[in-house]
């Protein structure tokens, strides 16, 4: 695993959710991805007055990464206004399972970004859809 530890990720995070685009729901969330050469790339969430076409920090960060040629991640990391923290919705979590498998997932409360909780992708989303039948 690449030498960036749970806290400085969380920490990139958190920078990242400053540039939160949150306009209606106030809630902003940043994310940060890991990559085994050590690359860290983040996002942020960026909501629609259509719902439906807001994006989650997670799948900012990840489209991000995947289309300047990044990959193999051994780390995500999601922070926010979140008591217990915040953890990913079924959409990032699918996403995570194809393109992040083995990756560990940390969370934070964005007023203690020091207390991150540990999952893996596949215990966040056990017998994930992974292959189109052909």
């Amino acid at each position: 695993m690449a030498k960036t530890g749970k806290l400085e990720l969380v920490m990139a995070a958190l920078k990242a959710r400053e540039r939160a685009v949150a306009p209606y729901s106030k809630f902003k969330v940043g994310a940060a991805l890991l990559t085994s050469k050590g690359e860290i790339i983040t996002g942020a969430n960026v909501e629609s007055a259509s719902y439906g076409l807001t994006c989650c920090a997670e799948r900012i960060a990840l489209f991000k990464a995947l289309t300047e040629g990044k990959n193999n991640f051994v780390a995500v990391a999601v922070v926010a206004r979140a008591p217990g923290a915040p953890m990913p919705c079924g959409a990032c979590r699918q996403l995570l399972a194809e393109y992040a498998t083995d990756a560990k997932v940390w969370v934070a409360d964005s007023k203690s970004p020091r207390q991150i909780k540990e999952f893996t992708v596949r215990e966040l989303l056990p017998a994930a859809f992974l292959e189109v039948p052909k």
